[in-house]
């Protein structure tokens, strides 16, 4: 079992990473009233187990599976659950599912009643070493991804690398692209793994080193204002190639390989990350079976950008590699955007 603490000036919690504990949550949660929110995929397999473990009064929401959950329509739905269950704020809210279960029920938790506790039990890759650590809750809007969200601290996060058995290749793939972006922005060493070994049984680790990265980003910047925009590398092209497509083409984790690839080719070409280093990225992405090349036209790309979080009137923040291992951030005009293609 690996235990982490997030350690954070007015909120800390524990990353607990266990095979199977989440057949045993109930140990971890206490509270009159828990409300889990789930999906209809996670909850086929494992929403009566989690349930039934924890004692109280326990209601599930149980939405659709899918991108599109994250909304502002769905938003309503659970606020009009929490509500009708009279929730309050020394309840909790469990978010049981991958990254869109997980900001969704968060942003929820952070705006009901002004705030009650939530905690993530995230069962897909992605969701394990990346969205579900960290505080970083939103919903879509047609104007671009998590354009609406907060910053609300999960009280706890359980991670069960077993729940991964239960995912599909493509899924699987969609959360190796976060684990390449650890790589690619903190961890040569993590990256050079990737590229040469095997990792079917060394996968509790890497969930366990992507957290303990993202752990000591947070706390040294947990409102996103320097260094954790690092972990937006790939995300500025990726986000938009979601927005491009109405999430339906592409999974998050694709959407930020294609971001990782072709933002490593535009760093190449400002003479900031070094020659060949787009290759060995796109050499990786194709291993783990993830997309790479950009099929958006550029000034359609920049328009859909214009609208990015990172965006600070008329520049913008680009996550850049120096090298592998290490990224910076490069604040630059939206004119010069892409000016020498993508």
């Amino acid at each position: 079992m690996g235990i982490l603490n997030v350690n954070l000036k007015e909120k800390s919690y524990k990353i607990i990473i266990k095979n199977g504990i989440i057949k045993d949550v109930g140990q971890y949660i206490s509270a009159n009233k828990v409300a889990i929110i789930t999906d209809e995929n996670v909850n086929r397999h494992y929403g009566d187990r989690v349930a039934s473990s924890i004692k109280g009064d326990v209601k599930k929401l149980v939405l659709p599976a899918g991108e599109e959950t994250k909304s502002l329509d769905k938003l309503s739905l659970v606020y009009d659950f929490l509500l009708s269950f009279k929730i309050t704020r020394s309840d909790l809210v469990v978010a049981l599912g991958g990254g869109v279960i997980g900001d969704l029920a968060g942003f929820a938790a952070a705006t009901v009643l002004r705030g009650i506790g939530f905690i993530q039990i995230p069962t897909s890759l992605l969701a394990q070493v990346d969205s579900s650590v960290g505080g970083k809750v939103a919903v879509n809007s047609p104007h671009g991804k998590n354009l609406i969200g907060a910053f609300y601290q999960p009280r706890l996060v359980l991670i069960d690398p077993l729940c991964l058995q239960t995912l599909d290749k493509r899924f699987f793939s969609d959360g190796m692209a976060e684990i390449i972006k650890y790589g690619c922005i903190k961890d040569e060493r993590l990256f050079a793994m990737l590229e040469k070994e095997n990792i079917d049984d060394k996968i509790g680790k890497i969930i366990e080193r992507c957290c303990d990265i993202k752990r000591k980003i947070v706390e040294k910047d947990e409102f996103d204002t320097g260094e954790r925009m690092a972990l937006n590398f790939g995300h500025t092209i990726g986000h938009a190639v979601e927005n491009y497509y109405r999430y339906e083409k592409y999974t998050h984790g694709e959407a930020v390989a294609i971001g990782m690839y072709n933002i490593c080719l535009e760093g190449e070409k400002l003479a900031i990350t070094p020659q060949g280093t787009a290759e060995r990225v796109k050499n990786l992405l194709k291993k783990y079976s993830l997309p790479y090349a950009l099929d958006i036209d550029v000034n359609q790309l920049k328009n859909i950008i214009s609208l990015d979080k990172k965006s600070e009137n008329d520049n913008i923040n680009l996550i850049l590699l120096n090298k592998l291992g290490e990224a910076i951030i490069k604040k630059m005009p939206k004119g010069e955007l892409f000016t020498k293609g993508v």
